[in-house]
């Protein structure tokens, strides 16, 4: 692959700031050196390929822990192959996710990762991993996991939503908890009040509240927080850590923060949607709420600056997008006339990126907290840094040269995901990739995608990197 020399930029890491060189070698960081110095001048010298950075930043590319590619549901299936939202992926300046792969009830785990793995296989443009997704546990699944594990799936998602469905008893969590303490899985948990809310849903249906808007009043945020609340505790039952996924309620951050000062082993993510988007587009008029209908669902706006202080305090310690396209004709559609038919899920993988900068523009957090929540700490939490994550000699050349001043408008007209809206319509954003690289092959460059399918290679995984 030879050599590439990144110079004239920012480099900015989770941990440093630093006006320096990059170079690449083979696909990985060779090193860096301070700007001016007769180290970089060298390299320049020596033939490498150079890439202009001046006036740009040089950050790690960003690492999705949580996406949904080709996913089932509600009867359809979400609109993102595994070639086009890691293409997508790209073009945002994520160069590594990590997708779910589903056990169906009454069959093997490994069944469904083999599945996935299939799906996978030659079409993904970025590097990727799976969680896998229990839908049964018996000891069959509990063994199962021992061997997953020892493979490199290192996280299991379970449901306390979804009855019929993903859906898992206490009894079922426990039990997989406590087999995670043992061969040290990461429990990552859908913390919803799932038999309750599905008792608000056919009340709310018989009495006429059918609207996308009810979606979200019946998955009360109350609900959100109990469940977290049940989780932490069976968590420290087992003496299992827990990663709770998407969080959209300030009550729910409660028990977060509180479990934290604790010193127990329990972390939690929040999405973009959930710190741009709120109620109110769910309650848009006619049938447009359905486009914002997910679970959890979007809250109140006053829940909004909930998550961002929990964000700067480390209560909630990644962003992840929790992709899962439905296009709105004919997908979206399925639930006119009853909420609970909407399939949930929003796009979202290409935007995370951007999003999370604006937040650095407009104050939320600074520089090195974007590229920790969106880079560096979901490459601790799942067993991938310091490969991913960071610039550093040695980590893959997952790099992205990012124009913090770029100033753009986010629209399903431009954007790259294989769904026919945008949950960010119009919204103004500053700062965009201009150029990608994963494992030092340029992918995108200047608007132009110069990826392909199968570039991208299967990341086996080590444990959580924060277990105390």
């Amino acid at each position: 692959m030879g050599r590439t020399l990144i110079t004239g930029g920012l480099v900015v890491t989770a941990a440093d700031e630093l006006e320096a060189d990059v170079l690449v070698e083979d696909g990985t960081v060779a090193a860096l050196a301070l700007r001016g110095g007769d180290t970089a001048r060298s390299w320049a010298e020596s033939g490498a390929e150079v890439i202009d950075a001046a006036g740009h930043y040089v950050i790690p590319g960003g690492v999705d822990a949580h996406t949904h590619m080709e996913l089932p549901f509600g009867g359809t299936f979400a609109s993102d192959t595994f070639e086009t939202g890691t293409r997508a992926a790209a073009w945002g300046g994520t160069t590594t996710i990590i997708d779910f792969a589903v056990q169906s009830p009454g069959r093997p785990v490994r069944a469904g990762v083999d599945a996935w793995m299939a799906k996978a296989e030659g079409n993904c443009a970025i590097d990727y991993g799976f969680h896998a997704i229990l839908s049964d546990v018996n000891e069959s699944s509990l063994k199962e996991m021992d061997a997953l594990v020892d493979e490199g799936i290192t996280s299991f998602k379970m449901f306390m939503a979804y009855p019929g469905v993903f859906y898992s008893d206490d009894g079922q969590i426990l039990r997989a908890m406590q087999r995670g303490a043992a061969n040290g899985a990461l429990t990552m948990m859908h913390a919803e009040n799932g038999i309750a809310i599905d008792v608000l849903v056919e009340q709310a249906l018989a009495a006429g509240r059918t609207d996308p808007r009810y979606h979200g009043e019946v998955r009360k945020a109350l609900l959100e927080s109990e469940a977290t609340h049940r989780a932490i505790q069976l968590a420290r039952v087992a003496g299992a850590p827990l990663y709770v996924v998407h969080v959209s309620a300030g009550e729910a951050v409660q028990e977060l923060a509180r479990a934290r000062d604790m010193g127990l082993n329990v972390f939690g993510e929040t999405c973009p949607q959930y710190l741009f988007l709120s109620a109110d587009d769910l309650a848009r008029p006619g049938f447009e709420g359905a486009k914002y209908v997910c679970s959890t669902p979007l809250r109140p706006e006053e829940h909004q600056e909930l998550l961002w202080r929990a964000l700067r305090t480390n209560d909630l310690s990644v962003v992840s997008t929790d992709h899962c396209p439905f296009c709105f004709t004919g997908q979206k559609e399925l639930g006119r006339g009853d909420f609970s038919k909407i399939p949930n899920g929003l796009p979202g993988v290409e935007n995370r990126m951007d999003l999370l900068h604006q937040a650095v523009v407009d104050g939320h957090i600074d520089r090195r907290r974007w590229i920790e929540l969106a880079c560096a700490t979901p490459a601790r939490m799942f067993g991938l840094y310091p490969r991913k994550g960071t610039i550093a000699p040695g980590a893959d050349a997952d790099i992205v040269v990012y124009d913090p001043n770029a100033e753009h408008v986010i629209s399903a007209q431009t954007h790259h995901m294989n769904v026919d809206y945008s949950a960010y319509e119009g919204r103004r954003v500053t700062g965009r990739a201009r150029t990608v690289l994963s494992r030092g092959r340029v992918v995108v460059d200047g608007g132009e995608y110069l990826g392909a399918a199968g570039h991208g290679r299967y990341l086996s995984r080590g444990t959580c990197q924060y277990l105390i």
